[in-house]
């Protein structure tokens, strides 16, 4: 005799489950517009022509001062296109951290200038003068020659070895180019001492 099977109700109510993920980030969606407004900043319309020079005048001002302190600092985005580029540098840094011949050419010359304003009696006039002109001048100028071949030479080969990935064109004479100017007079301004040491940022 077959046992009769007991029907049980069944329930198609969905029984709910716990969603491990978070149903929502507890806030409404701002709208589109509501959000490019919060973005948006408000200028001020100037009210006449006299006043929008002035902030356009302001705002030039600015952004020349942000550029010159930039510069200062060898901020590679505002300097010109020739000083830019780890080889150039490696080239002013190289020529900074040295105290070379060439670079006291421009102060020698100098010196003679003044001397020949001078208004020394003329026995002591054509004594110095002599001098200058047949010592002191073609030895200055043999070493700023022979500087200006070494310092060309020796960077271009450095630049060559430590980055092998840069172009050599040019940075032999912009290092001797360099060499050759007063050093509180070169741009951009040195970021090392002599030695090596880097420079102290002036507070």
């Amino acid at each position: 005799m077959l046992r009769r099977r007991s029907q049980t109700s069944v329930d198609d109510t969905p029984v709910p489950v716990d969603d491990p993920k978070p149903q929502g980030k507890g806030r409404p969606t701002p709208k589109r517009r509501e959000a490019e407004g919060k973005r948006r900043q408000y200028v001020s319309a100037p009210k006449d022509r006299k006043e929008a020079y002035r902030q356009m005048r302001a705002k030039q001002a600015a952004e020349r001062e942000r550029a010159r302190q930039g510069m200062l600092a060898g901020d590679e985005r505002y300097l010109p296109v020739r000083d830019k580029g780890p080889a150039r540098k490696f080239a002013r840094d190289w020529v900074d951290s040295r105290r070379l011949p060439s670079q006291y050419f421009l102060p020698f010359s100098l010196v003679i200038l003044l001397a020949t304003w001078v208004p020394w009696p003329m026995a002591i006039r054509a004594q110095v003068l002599g001098y200058v002109v047949t010592i002191g001048w073609p030895i200055m100028m043999i070493g700023v020659l022979v500087t200006s071949v070494y310092v060309s030479w020796k960077v271009k080969k450095l630049v060559a070895e430590k980055l092998p990935n840069e172009s050599v064109k040019g940075v032999g004479f912009y290092a001797a180019m360099r060499a050759l100017q007063i050093r509180k007079l070169r741009f951009p301004p040195p970021q090392v001492l002599p030695g090596g040491k880097p420079v102290q940022p002036k507070r």
